[in-house]
């Protein structure tokens, strides 16, 4: 680990001096590309030199304390700095460790979170539309955007299905634990004998692709254009600006109707199905790879139930790592790290449980 460390230290340092050169500034393109790997390994680099530190305080003390010679009072305050030197070596070299697990190439991406309302008809389409509420709320407190591509409403104010980008460093790498079933548990204000109700609704969380690294052959498209319409065909539209696009090798159909132009309407409709097919091809990619995802945070399944909000418990539970947290209201209200943490701090233990494999 160490050698890598020190190779890794050097690199960095070069890079400084690299994108200090003027002929390096007034290259956009190059200067980008160093940008990024000089940030991805500033944590490293900065916490190899907290262990460089807590190392050679470490080994002045114990060169003190072996040659004698000191008094009581003085020795106790060194063996008390000894021991914590070298508490501070084991818990940095533990965080080293996790800094060099390698890093999911999609992490920094831009997300499509795509919702849908499962079993429990309109609770879920209503508990469809908590979520998006929730994840709206999760990107504000980051600062990311938010951005709805596709919206399909119920008339009592639910949500049927809806596709929204998020836009924000690292939205991936916070997001990319949601994907699977939510459950909800609540008396509906329908029910007159206050029993509980249990609704699913779905989530997919999918990285999203640059036109570079997903070409889509518009020989493969089958463009319709409708009139489009808002909930139980309210809002008529005259014009048909709605747009439906058929992948036809996959027979993946995205339908958009939100925006009144018919050409915003196919480039949100592109971008969800660029990024479907991504997603598509990752999994084929990772399947090659690994044989099968041998990470016990879940496979990001759709079918997966990964997580259940009580709501007479105020109670929300997440399957996969057991954790169960007594915050529904804050959680609901976009205090999700609560949740995201503890899997992300789960996961890395995975990895470095196996080695490092994803």
């Amino acid at each position: 680990m160490f050698d890598k460390l020190r190779t890794t230290e050097m690199r960095y340092d070069e890079l400084s001096l690299v994108l200090s050169q003027p002929d390096t500034v007034n290259d956009n393109n190059k200067y980008r590309t160093l940008m990024k790997e000089y940030s991805d390994l500033t944590p490293i680099v900065e916490k190899y030199r907290e262990y460089k530190k807590a190392d050679k305080e470490y080994n002045d003390l114990k060169e003190m304390l072996d040659a004698g010679g000191l008094d009581k009072d003085f020795r106790e305050m060194a063996e008390e700095d000894f021991a914590q030197a070298k508490k501070d070596m084991e818990t940095l070299s533990q965080e080293l460790k996790i800094l060099l697990i390698p890093k999911d190439p999609n992490d920094d991406k831009n997300v499509i979170v795509e919702i849908r309302g499962g079993a429990g008809g309109d609770e879920a389409a209503l508990f469809a539309n908590s979520l998006f509420r929730m994840y709206s709320m999760y990107a504000e407190s980051k600062r990311w955007t938010v951005e709805v591509l596709s919206l399909n409403e119920t008339e009592l104010g639910g949500i049927k299905e809806i596709s929204f980008s998020i836009t924000g460093s690292g939205a991936y790498s916070k997001l990319k634990y949601e994907s699977g079933v939510h459950r909800v548990q609540r008396v509906p204000e329908t029910e007159t004998q206050g029993r509980i109700h249990t609704s699913t609704v779905t989530v997919a969380v999918l990285p999203e692709a640059e036109e570079v690294e997903l070409t889509i052959d518009p020989k493969d498209l089958k463009i319709d254009t409708f009139r489009s319409s808002g909930a139980g065909g309210q809002h008529i539209n005259k014009t048909s600006s709605a747009i439906r696009v058929t992948h036809l090798p996959s027979g993946m159909v995205v339908e958009c109707q939100d925006e009144r132009s018919q050409f915003k309407n196919k480039d949100k409709a592109l971008r969800i199905l660029r990024s479907r097919l991504f997603e598509i091809k990752q999994q084929e990619q990772d399947e090659k790879i690994a044989g099968e995802r041998k990470a016990q945070v879940g496979s990001g399944n759709r079918n997966e139930r990964i997580r259940t909000y009580n709501y007479p418990q105020s109670r929300v539970t997440d399957h996969r790592i057991n954790l169960t947290l007594y915050k529904l209201d804050n959680v609901l209200d976009g205090g999700l790290d609560e949740v995201i943490e503890p899997l992300i701090t789960f996961y890395q233990a995975e990895k470095l449980a196996s080695g490092g494999d994803s």
